[in-house]
């Protein structure tokens, strides 16, 4: 767009300047500068309602994506490209499916869970909060939180379901315990309730603090503030529902969440992990100037060794060979291996936004130690823009919600129902 404005400019100042000798010439000089504006305003038109740069994005073809990174690594992702959709996903499946009960501390992997519109079972239904100010603390500021292990003990002879058991490493000096896993309303009835927990200063959600579920031991708030070095409090959701904000591509969306940053669920794939394996490895390779990154240990990264763990998904799946094709679908339909009951809205996911990352996935989730420049320094250099809202950000994933209950498992299949486009939502 940048050559082509001068170049209409000029050749409507040359006709201008000639002797108005003919009706033509007036006529030529009157088209050829129209055809100049309209030009320019598609361009720029075409790449605003696609949330792009407005130089354009030339299209590439999924089976060249695998040669984008040869030469300088620097200067692999210098140009926006548009993938050409819809395109062959071959057998993709869910390869992972992990439950992190606890927000901000361990997750679990499972081969199937259960699953409404608020997410997955028992996923992100506890945090820790400022005894204070309630506000929900999360690994950003405390790393060491990834140490902690929560464990659902399932047990159909309780009153209460079973337990939530809550574990810490073995140098912390801290002992287990255990919350009741589905309280009954007479026993929450007890339990302080706190009406403004609250995340990141935007979102207010309602809360239970949680006692102990074995009798005559220390509560939960009193070992998790040894833990946190300062008083702290483990909530379980109250029953008030909290909305999630829409998204550019959604903006009437009307979904509800518990404690999870945004969505119920975020969706990944294994090819995409497998692209910022392969960008880490190369700017951990690269010792020009033009792929120097800040502080990136590059012995530490030299095989790209990122596990999908850091980015905390819920779903993962595997089989497209198209990193971040997920970007490029507005629906899709998760169907079991083997045939059941139920309708498509009820497996039916829409992707309703990327997932902009922060420094979380910095936090290694097996030491809960921050990492300098990995992965979010690396994303930074090829994954900004992506999303039409937050374009500063870089994104690793997609936000979905679903249409009803159900159950995930490892091995279902996946069908594109709705494309989203070249960019994705």
């Amino acid at each position: 767009m940048h050559v082509a404005i001068p170049f209409f400019n000029r050749a409507a100042q040359y006709w201008l300047d000639q002797p108005p000798s003919s009706l033509a010439w007036s006529l030529a000089a009157l088209v050829v500068s129209l055809a100049g504006l309209l030009w320019t305003w598609f361009r720029t038109t075409s790449n605003d309602k696609k949330g792009g740069s407005p130089i354009g994005r030339p299209a590439c073809p999924p089976e060249l994506l695998k040669d984008d990174l040869k030469g300088a690594v620097a200067n692999a992702y210098a140009f926006e490209r548009e993938i050409t959709v819809p395109f062959d996903i071959g057998d993709t499946r869910v390869s992972k499916i992990l439950v992190h009960p606890i927000k901000s501390c361990r997750g679990t992997s499972v081969n199937e869970s259960r699953y409404s519109p608020e997410g997955l079972e028992n996923d992100r239904r506890w945090c820790i909060i400022e005894a204070g100010s309630h506000a929900i603390i999360t690994a950003r500021e405390v790393s060491k939180m990834v140490l902690i292990t929560p464990r659902i003990e399932v047990d159909d002879a309780s009153p209460y379901g079973g337990r939530l058991v809550v574990s810490f490493p073995e140098d912390s000096d801290c002992e287990p315990f255990s919350v009741p896993l589905y309280p009954t309303q007479d026993m929450v009835s007890d339990w302080p309730v706190v009406d403004d927990c609250t995340m990141f200063g935007t979102y207010v959600v309602q809360g239970y603090v949680c006692p102990s579920s074995e009798p005559g031991t220390r509560s939960p708030s009193e070992i998790l503030s040894d833990y946190f070095g300062r008083a702290v409090h483990l909530v379980m959701k109250g029953p008030r529902v909290r909305p999630c904000p829409p998204t550019w591509a959604f903006p009437d969306l009307e979904a509800s969440a518990v404690f999870q940053d945004g969505y119920p669920f975020l969706v990944a794939s294994e090819e995409s992990l497998q692209e910022v394996r392969r960008v880490v490895s190369q700017f951990a390779q690269d010792e020009t100037p033009a792929g120097r990154i800040g502080g990136i240990d590059r012995e530490r990264w030299r095989d790209g060794g990122v596990n999908i763990e850091r980015f905390r998904p819920n779903i993962v799946l595997k089989g497209s060979g198209v990193p971040f094709a997920e970007d490029m679908w507005r629906q899709i339909v998760i169907r079991p291996v083997e045939p059941t009951e139920g309708s498509d809205e009820t497996r039916t996911f829409s992707l309703v936004s990327k997932c902009t990352r922060c420094l979380l996935p910095n936090v290694d989730p097996t030491t809960g130690v921050r990492d300098a420049a990995v992965p979010y320094k690396v994303l930074m250099k090829f994954r900004t823009g992506r999303d039409p809202a937050r374009k500063s950000k870089a994104c690793f994933g997609c936000n979905a919600v679903v249409g009803g209950e159900g159950v995930v498992r490892v091995g279902d299949r996946i069908e594109v129902k709705e494309w989203a486009g070249g960019i994705g939502v």
